[in-house]
Formats: structure tokens, C-alpha cells, sequence
């Protein structure tokens, strides 16, 4: 069931420009040059109950606009949204009561006293029954580890601890559509994985997550289908398991040998290879040539040490998307 329906999306913005000189800047006050700067240009997409849709792109692509208008904070301008059937900026009252966000570079708690009191007084916001809420709350904290961490002010917690709460924060009045965006900026691993649990977590009980951010092992880990924007524009989209095979059957090995390798032997249409670290990089197209036959063609030109065979990186076939 589609929840979330963005229709020829755009969101431009005026701004001016002048020159570096004296000169221009004195003619800047009485007259100035005015641009128009497209953030999103005619983006269009639909998700579905339940999903976690990673937005990727490069800094500047229209990632966190997009969001932004799908939240209802920007007004797009031109184009429709329509979140669970309703118009985010007419009907922003309702509307809100059934979202939640998370902005990893703005925080939503009150920095000089505990998150508890930050809970409290999103209760009293959304009218929640409160028993619900003490159900809701002890649920997420315990999920989170969080029980005694959020009694202590919110200026003296870790950034991992504040992230923590701030996810209890847009989830206590359990919301359908959750917006995350660089929901783990500046996180440690170990927090970056408290989180993802959580987020799995949620979306295990039809929570529909729609992320956007740099950290691409989050989209691997956590995202059903990946949407890429880059200079405003939909440049990509479906799923991880498609995103994978989008510059082919590809497998990346790394080989050391007990001694020095010829690569004139090996290398053919199918594979290429590099010297890094000691080790050599190969980059075998199966589609090509089968692992079976590459193995059976290594094996027979020189002596294996080590061997081990990746997937390629889910960075390397992003980046070649941007370059479209």
C-alpha cells in the first residue's frame, strides 16, 4: 500500500550573487544580480507501508530538501506530496501527529535539562494517554539501554547517548512514517549498530523509515530500496539487491601469493588487476568469466598464499551512479 507519493517535485530558490571587488559590492546596494538555483528538479517516487527507503547523493544534491518537503517544513514549488493521504503543509496540524523525524545535525532536546522532562513535554504537545506514553517510554528506553542515561542533563551526554534519545523522542507518540536524516553522523560503530537494531526494530512493527545520509553501510544494512538524487534530480532508483548488480556480475578478490605474480599471465577481457598493500586487487566479471574458470586459470600460474572474494562496494557502484 502506498503511503508516501511525491509527483514532479521541485523546489526552487532565489538568491543574489556580486563580485569580490570594492566597486561591485557598493553597486550590490542599490542593484543586484538575482539567480535562481534549482534544489530539486521534477523528482517523482512512491513508498510503501513498511519500507526503509535510503536517499542517497552528493553534499548539495537536494537529499535533505526532499525531506524537508515531504515533513512539510518547505513549501515545494511546484508539484504534489501526499503522505499518508495528506497535504503536509494544509493539513500540518494532523499531519504531525503521525511522523516522526530525526535530524542528526538538530537536536530536539532541551539542552539544560534531562531528556525525561524532554519526553514529558512531548506528552503534554501530543496529548498522550499516560499510560500509553509510560508503556511507549519503557519499551523504547529499555530497546535503547537508555534508562538511567536519560535522568542525567542533556548537555552532559555522549553524542552516541543524546542520538539515543532523541530517537525516543520522535518515536513516543508512534508515529507511521519516520524521516531520518544523518540519523548517525559522528556515531561510534558500536552506537551506529545500536541504532540500526532499533530502527529494525521499529520497522518490524510497520514502521516505514525514509533515510537519507553519506554513511552508506547504514543504507546496506538497513534500506529495502535506495532512491539517488545528484544536482536535484532522480538519477536511480530501486532496490539494494538491484543497486548490487548494477555494473554487473562483479566480483572483487584479494590475492597474495608466496611469490611475484605475472600479471600479463592473468590478466584478460573480464579481469584487471592492481598491486596494493602487498597484495594484489582483482577485479573479475563473471558475466565473463566464471569464478570457476578464473580460480582454475589462477591456479595454474602461480602459488596461493591467500585468497578472499568480496562483493564489490556498495560506494564504488554509488559513485559511478552520480556520474551519470
Amino acid at each position: 500500500m502506498t503511503i508516501i507519493r511525491a509527483e514532479n517535485l521541485c523546489k526552487t530558490y532565489k538568491t543574489h550573487e556580486r563580485g569580490s571587488s570594492f566597486a561591485e559590492a557598493a553597486k550590490s546596494l542599490f542593484s543586484r544580480k538575482k539567480v535562481f538555483v534549482k534544489a530539486v528538479d521534477d523528482i517523482s517516487f512512491d513508498i510503501s507501508k513498511g519500507e526503509i527507503v535510503g536517499i542517497l547523493g552528493p553534499n548539495g544534491a537536494g537529499k535533505s530538501t526532499t525531506i524537508k518537503m515531504l515533513t512539510g517544513i518547505l513549501l515545494p514549488t511546484s508539484g504534489t506530496v501526499e503522505v499518508l493521504g495528506y497535504n503536509p503543509i494544509k493539513s500540518r496540524t494532523k499531519y504531525v501527529r503521525q511522523i516522526g523525524a530525526v535530524f542528526g545535525q538538530k537536536s530536539q532536546l532541551v539542552w539544560d535539562i534531562p531528556p525525561l522532562d524532554s519526553f514529558y513535554m512531548n506528552k503534554a504537545i501530543f496529548g498522550l494517554n499516560t499510560n500509553e506514553y509510560k508503556t511507549t517510554l519503557d519499551r523504547l528506553s529499555t530497546l535503547l539501554k537508555v534508562e538511567e542515561v536519560m535522568k542525567r542533563p542533556a548537555r552532559v551526554l555522549s553524542l552516541g547517548e543524546r542520538m539515543k534519545c532523541e530517537f525516543i523522542m520522535a518515536m513516543l507518540h508512534s508515529p507511521s512514517v519516520v524521516f531520518l536524516d544523518e540519523p548517525t553522523i559522528g556515531l561510534d560503530m558500536i552506537a551506529k549498530d545500536n541504532i540500526r537494531d532499533f530502527i529494525c526494530e521499529m520497522n518490524a512493527s510497520g514502521v516505514t523509515f525514509i533515510l537519507t545520509t553519506h554513511d552508506l553501510n547504514d543504507v546496506e544494512k538497513l534500506a529495502h530500496r535506495v532512491i539517488i538524487i545528484n544536482e536535484g534530480k532522480k538519477v536511480y532508483e530501486d532496490s539494494i539487491a538491484m543497486l548490487m548488480k548494477h555494473l554487473g556480475n562483479k566480483k572483487i578478490i584479494y590475492l597474495k601469493t608466496r611469490s611475484a605474480l605475472d600479471l600479463s599471465k592473468l590478466i584478460c577481457e573480464g579481469i584487471s588487476a592492481e598491486l596494493t598493500e602487498n597484495k594484489y586487487k582483482l577485479l573479475v566479471d563473471n558475466d565473463i568469466i566464471p569464478m570457476d574458470e578464473f580460480i582454475k586459470r589462477l591456479t595454474g600460474i602461480c602459488s596461493i598464499e591467500d585468497l578472499s572474494i568480496h562483493e564489490q562496494e556498495i560506494g564504488e557502484i554509488v559513485k559511478s551512479i552520480y556520474k551519470l
